[in-house]
């Protein structure tokens, strides 16, 4: 009998699933930002922070480890420690020369002692709970899980971007709007602008002071024809490194066997079966152009180099990380620009580019950033080791002492007891209902959340909503994030109130039911937006309720002597079950069209619900015991 828990769950649980989730948006989304700011270019950028992603995809295979030495408790507090030492090694390693390989390393270390955090801060949350806290208290940690990665992806960023502004050239902002009577960019010739100063300090030029896009649409060949003359001529004058191609030009891919012979003859058959809905005819069209053009007063200090980073202002809540979305401005080219002594008077070029779907006047504010730009990412890393260093000694305090939180051994060597657990997962009783359930509980979710923001996006010619990026970015960023953690919350409240197995069947109908939202939206294409808002919310919220039910199955499965490791193998094959409908949810959408797809989502939830609904549950499971 586990003894009694004498520490209040609010002392440790909030800041238990905060820190949780703070490594892995640094790792998968902050770093991003961080080394797109550095200058790395974008292919780089994405095949080498892919592999990040690896250690909590790979988690389950040491769990058992974590499972049969020393405590959970230990293993929190100790990793918290890593992960702090580990940032504050990262901060340093951007101050030299071989920055990005030495990040990279240090990153997917640190990634590696998250991921282990993760597994050790789940067990010791079932170790340190009662059925019926674990129930109540779920909705709520992943509240807080969430608030990390909005924290991580919103103000983190928004530090940084402070920081970049404080301890180098003064900033310069820019006006730009979108209205309708401006006239629209013919062509565009940088030798002959020219940035004139006065005299002073060293500072950045920035020509012209305001800038006006017709909010007109031009031909997308005229447009890229624009953009590739702005790329070409900053990279000519080395303000940008060019990004490789990964094919040579001109070399098309090889056709696979599986292409030859599974989804090619597939392809056909859906195609000839479910047809997409005929097409209106429009030009193809894109945003028009608008071009900055950025200069130095005078040349940097002799052997220097001064680099201007240029971005949108954000503005209200997207400080916060919610609703971000570039507002129907986009900056295709000129968001990082390299100056030298030999090219700090020629004319350097952003293109700001208007969403073709925008309807109205708009105005929104472009500011340069010149600072020591390693320096600022390396505070911002500095402040989150601090913090996490923080987060170490207070739940080396304040985590209770739970009997039950021990190495869990037998007279086997530490070798067979590592397979020996790993094995029991696959031993235990429903092993394969249990795994079925986990894999196609959101075999439907899987596939529509890789489709939603493109058939939110796309044209109405085209099957979709054709709504402006800005509008997405709310619908998703504000009104979504609310609804699904309301849903969260309301569903670990009610299945802590009447347990797992009462709740179950509502749980199944919140997650399944709310998608018919989608087939609404794809046959009516409502031309009011709070109509889209309402339906991605209501979809959002049934979804967070019905999490709960899947995220309580997979404590209930796991539970036993080796709750940890097991947790961990759980979450494993969850995001598998994520993973694999993914990948071909695109190319589904894409033959069938939209309205076809949305059926299928349906019609793929079947699994799932069946499953569900052939559980064997403990009536008593999540319920408070009458003792």
């Amino acid at each position: 009998m586990a003894q009694k828990n004498v520490r209040n769950a609010w002392l440790w649980v909030p800041s238990l699933y905060f820190s949780q989730g703070i490594p892995y948006v640094i790792v998968m989304t902050m770093s991003v930002v961080m080394y797109k700011r550095l200058g790395i270019s974008n292919t780089d950028i994405a095949l080498y922070t892919s592999w990040l992603y690896l250690p909590w995809v790979i988690k389950p295979l040491w769990s058992p480890f974590v499972d049969i030495t020393r405590t959970k408790r230990f293993w929190v507090v100790l990793m918290q420690f890593c992960v702090s030492f580990g940032l504050a090694l990262v901060a340093f390693s951007l101050q030299g020369s071989a920055f990005f390989k030495w990040s990279l390393f240090l990153f997917w270390i640190m990634a590696f002692a998250s991921a282990t955090h993760d597994i050790a801060a789940d067990g010791f949350y079932m170790l340190s709970m009662s059925k019926h806290e674990q129930a109540w208290w779920v909705g709520l940690r992943s509240t807080f899980y969430r608030t990390a990665m909005i924290v991580g992806s919103g103000l983190l960023v928004v530090l940084a971007g402070v920081l970049e502004g404080k301890n180098g050239l003064p900033p310069v902002a820019i006006a730009v709007s979108a209205k309708a009577g401006a006239p629209a960019v013919e062509d565009m010739d940088p030798a002959a602008v020219r940035l004139v100063a006065p005299g002073g300090d060293l500072r950045v030029l920035i020509r012209p002071d305001s800038l006006e896009i017709g909010r007109t649409g031009r031909s997308m060949t005229e447009a890229q024809a624009l953009i590739n003359q702005a790329k070409a001529w900053n990279i000519q004058h080395g303000f940008v490194a060019a990004d490789q191609p990964t094919l040579p030009s001109g070399e098309k891919q090889a056709e696979s066997w599986w292409m030859k012979r599974v989804s090619g003859p597939l392809r056909q058959i859906l195609a000839a079966h479910f047809p997409k809905p005929e097409k209106v005819k429009v030009a193809a069209t894109a945003g028009n152009l608008g071009a900055v053009y950025f200069g130095l007063s005078q040349p940097p200090p002799a052997g220097k180099e001064v680099a201007v980073n240029f971005a949108r202002q954000p503005s209200g809540i997207e400080y916060l990380g919610f609703g971000k979305s570039d507002r129907g401005f986009r900056l295709v080219t000129g968001e990082r620009l390299v100056f030298n002594s030999t090219n700090w008077n020629q004319s350097a070029m952003a293109i700001i580019q208007l969403d073709p779907k925008l309807q109205q006047d708009a105005t929104v504010w472009f500011q340069t950033s010149s600072g020591n730009i390693p320096l600022a990412w390396a505070i911002t890393l500095l402040c989150v080791a601090g913090l996490f260093l923080a987060f170490s000694c207070w739940h080396g305090v304040m985590l209770p002492h739970p009997s039950n939180d021990g190495p869990v051994i037998t007279d086997k060597s530490l070798t067979r007891e590592f397979f020996a657990t790993l094995g029991s997962f696959f031993q235990k009783p429903g092993i394969g209902m249990g795994l079925a359930f986990i894999l196609f509980y959101r075999f439907d979710e899987a596939q529509l959340s890789k489709v939603i923001s493109p058939f939110l996006l796309d044209s109405r010619a085209s099957g979709g909503l054709g709504l402006t990026t800005s509008q997405v970015g709310l619908v998703y960023g504000t009104f979504g994030i609310l609804a699904l953690t309301c849903g969260g919350l309301l569903g670990g409240f009610t299945a802590a109130k009447y347990g797992l197995k009462k709740m179950l069947p509502i749980m199944i109908g919140s997650m399944y039911l709310p998608k018919l939202a989608f087939i609404f939206l794809a046959y009516a294409q409502p031309e009011n937006f709070f109509i889209t808002c309402g339906a991605v919310a209501a979809e959002q919220f049934g979804y967070g309720f019905g999490f709960t039910a899947f995220m309580l199955y997979m404590l209930y499965f796991a539970d036993g002597p080796h709750k940890t490791a097991h947790y961990a193998i759980c979450t494993g094959f969850m995001a598998l079950g994520m993973m694999i409908p993914g990948m071909w949810s695109g190319w589904v959408a894409d033959i069938v069209g939209y309205q076809h797809f949305f059926v299928w989502v349906i019609c793929s939830a079947l699994p799932g619900l069946i499953l569900a609904l052939r559980l064997k549950i403990d009536p008593e499971f999540g319920r408070k015991s009458a003792a």
